[in-house]
């Protein structure tokens, strides 16, 4: 989690549930990171940063994404549990917005991931 461009947060979970598709995982990861999102806002308003805008979600899975900001039920989510949907009410409500960011651009991925060297540093020097 980024706030005012500096690097705050950061989180790493092995999930207690088995996806059937990357997609599921995704969005369950989504939705993870929304609630911290959320959290995050209220400690900040308490200190007097107040913010009307939507905060931005950078991720790298498109389907994720739609299925986020797309109202609409889908037949292949229903066997999602209800608080997963939990993105897609906070980007209903413009309090989340969801943006895409290309997987090799992808700041978690320095701590995730074993990287080439000029990628690592790039992304490394991007983290402030």
């Amino acid at each position: 989690m980024f706030v005012g461009g500096n690097f705050v947060s950061w989180k790493s979970k092995k999930q207690q549930v088995v996806a059937r598709s990357s997609a599921e995982a995704e969005y369950r990861a989504m939705t993870s990171a929304s609630y911290e999102l959320i959290w995050l806002k209220h400690p900040l308003a308490d200190l007097g940063f107040v913010s009307h805008t939507p905060m931005i979600l950078f991720y790298d899975n498109q389907a994720a994404m739609h299925i986020a900001s797309n109202p609409v039920f889908h037949e292949r989510t229903k066997h999602l549990e209800v608080d997963c949907h939990y993105i897609r009410q906070q980007v209903q409500a413009k309090l989340i917005q969801t943006s895409y960011v290309r997987t090799h651009d992808q700041f978690a991925d320095v701590f995730t991931k074993i990287l080439p060297f000029g990628q690592f540093h790039r992304l490394f020097s991007k983290l402030g």
